[in-house]
């Protein structure tokens, strides 16, 4: 645990495509070198390229605990404002590595766009026929499955609370 308990070092330091977002987000601290391996999360962006991102911190306590982050309630107030930017995460589907165990998710906005923040609103997409459940890879195939009534898109309210994670863009490749 990170000092004063604020971030969870994970135990299984194996990570692959389909490690889950429990456990922690750090797999190391090395203290000589000063530095922090976090685990980077793939997803898509707004256009279905691949993004990589970190997790920091969340609200409402149940998900930063879950995730192994620093919890943040202040945070809850960016819900309904643009400092904050939609992330879409399925909640059932095609199996996958994102947060809910289905595919990965979709950022609204991307590094470089006049919109982005680190800051995610989370919304959760739900196939209605699961079984018919495909990949997605934009904001626009969320959009056009809605639009034919295939799927369903609602906000996040974990314990009833707004849900908001800190999320950089990370590029891992650099």
């Amino acid at each position: 645990v990170w000092p004063d308990g604020q971030m969870m070092i994970r135990s299984d330091k194996e990570i692959t495509t389909e490690t889950s977002y429990d456990g922690g987000q750090i797999v190391e601290i090395n203290e000589d070198e000063l530095t922090v391996t976090f685990i980077a999360h793939r997803g898509w962006g707004p256009d279905g390229r691949t993004i990589y991102y970190i997790v920091t911190d969340a609200t409402p306590n149940g998900p930063a605990g879950m995730m192994g982050v620093v919890s943040t309630p202040v945070s809850a107030n960016l819900v309904a404002h643009s400092g904050a930017v939609d992330l879409f995460q399925f909640k059932n589907g095609i199996k996958g590595s994102g947060p809910l165990g289905f595919q990965a998710g979709i950022a609204g906005a991307a590094l470089g766009d006049e919109n982005y923040s680190p800051m995610w609103r989370i919304y959760l997409v739900e196939w209605n026929d699961p079984k018919s459940a495909e990949i997605l890879e934009t904001k626009s195939d969320i959009d056009s499955f809605r639009a034919d009534d295939l799927l369903s898109v609602s906000i996040a309210r974990p314990t009833n609370s707004d849900h908001i994670v800190n999320c950089p863009f990370i590029d891992p490749f650099q």
